[in-house]
């Protein structure tokens, strides 16, 4: 950890810590810093999966669950007791 002294605003900073539930300056900065990176994060990891779609590598993943859903579906509509008889 590092001590450095800062102007924050005030406004901002009170708003910050009720949303994240902080009760010191401390810990309110600490967790905005920690959100910030979380959310970057996240975002990186979107756009890095919308690329992978856009070069359509998710469309065997897709093909295969909409034949196993297909599949349940018709095993659902079956008739009871014609399980096996064909």
């Amino acid at each position: 950890m590092s001590v450095t002294n800062v102007d924050l605003d005030d406004e901002a900073l009170a708003a910050a810590a009720a949303i994240f539930g902080t009760s010191t300056k401390r810990d309110t900065i600490n967790t905005a810093l920690r959100e910030a990176v979380r959310r970057h994060n996240r975002r990186a990891a979107a756009e890095r999966l919308a690329e992978r779609a856009g070069r359509g590598e998710f469309e065997p993943t897709r093909r295969m669950w909409e034949a196993r859903k297909a599949a349940l579906r018709a095993m659902a509509e079956e008739p009871e007791g014609r399980e096996g008889v064909e």
